[in-house]
This record gives structure tokens, C-alpha cells and sequence, in this order.
């Protein structure tokens, strides 16, 4: 699975704008009165202004062997967030990968990985132009196991990790839907950021 296009409502499109144009420095290939769309490796990421508050949790896939250099890129432009005092990134070691997290100026909970899996080093110094795409975003669910067999029927993706009881997860390490119960697992790590259903659209 890639996810070619993700479309999400945002409250302040403003300073979304401004911190992923000027801030991070993503190129934008669609610029509105109420929606901007920015270039993320081969996915394009849209926010449409919305006058209701939504949270999400969506990532960014970067190179396998990037993640240290680009918690220190992102540091010098906006607060990564401490997982423990003075700790940064989180292992996953069922899935290979690190990450670190940061919120975007809306509250949401963003993220960049590095799946050591995918074995997709990279040469040059980090800059924005090696984030590799849109890798993940949230789905809350009350039924994961309805959900990933919708998803497995609609789209022919399958279920991947995790469980059905408290978190799942549908689709490859390229493109990942993720599948939380919103009644079991009630926080997006590693925040007080609250997992509820959200709309989006996705290609």
C-alpha cells in the first residue's frame, strides 16, 4: 500500500500553512483561500479548513537510517516531544522501526519513522526533500476486526500488526492504516491527545 493523496480538516489552515511551507520547508503544489495541498515524496498532503476541531495522528516515512539526524533537524525548527525526560525517540521492535513525534500547530500528532525493514538508506545530509511520503494515519474504530475486513474487501489490503482487541494495523510498511480501539486505547502515544474518529479522505 502508498498512500498517493491524504486529506485532512483542519481548524487554523493559517499557521498549518505557514509551519509546513516555511517552517519544515515542504513545496506546495495547491494553494486555496480555505486548503493548501504540500509534496511529500511520492504522497501529497491536503488541509480543508474545517470550523470544527479535529485531531489526528498521521506520519512521515524517512530513510532507515536517518532518524538521529533528522530529530536534529526538526529540533532547530519546532519541540519534538519527550517520550521519557531527555529521551526522544521510541523503538518498536515488533516492527523494526523508530520514530520520534512532534504536534503540528492544529494539535495533531505527527511523527516521522524510519522502518529498518524497508532498507532504504539514504547518502545525502537530511533535509525536508528525504521525507519519502505520507506513511501512516490513524482510524480509530470501535471493531478493528470489522474495520481491517472492510478495508481488506474495498481496497484488498490486509491486516498486518498488532491485535484486534486494542490496536491494529491494515496495509504494508509503506502505507499503514491505524486501526486503535477508541474504547481501550484512549491516548495517541505519546500525548494526551485524545484517539476518536476523525474524516479524512485518502487515495
Amino acid at each position: 500500500m502508498k498512500i498517493r493523496q491524504l486529506s485532512l480538516y483542519c481548524f487554523d489552515i493559517n499557521s498549518q500553512k505557514h509551519f509546513y511551507n516555511d517552517v519544515l520547508g515542504f513545496s506546495l503544489i495547491d494553494d486555496g483561500h480555505d486548503y493548501f495541498t504540500i509534496e511529500v515524496g511520492w504522497s501529497h498532503l491536503k488541509f480543508i479548513k474545517s470550523k470544527i476541531e479535529y485531531k489526528y495522528h498521521y506520519c512521515f516515512l524517512i530513510p532507515s537510517n536517518k532518524l538521529e539526524e533528522a530529530l536534529i533537524w526538526m529540533q532547530n525548527r519546532t519541540e519534538v516531544l519527550e517520550i521519557d525526560p531527555q529521551r526522544y525517540i521510541q523503538f518498536f521492535e515488533s516492527w523494526n522501526a523508530y520514530s520520534f513525534y512532534f504536534l503540528d500547530p492544529n494539535g495533531n500528532v505527527a511523527e516521522f519513522i524510519a522502518r529498518k525493514d524497508l532498507c532504504n538508506d539514504s547518502n545525502d545530509v537530511f533535509d525536508i526533500k528525504d521525507v519519502l511520503c505520507v506513511n501512516e494515519i490513524g482510524m480509530p474504530t470501535s471493531n478493528i476486526k470489522r474495520t481491517s475486513d472492510l478495508l481488506e474487501q474495498k481496497m484488498n489490503s490486509t491486516f498486518w500488526k498488532g491485535n484486534t482487541d486494542s490496536f491494529g494495523t491494515n496495509g504494508n510498511q509503506e502505507g499503514l492504516l491505524l486501526l486503535p480501539n477508541y474504547k481501550t486505547r484512549t491516548k495517541w502515544f505519546p500525548t494526551d491527545v485524545s484517539v476518536e474518529p476523525s474524516p479524512f479522505i485518502a487515495t
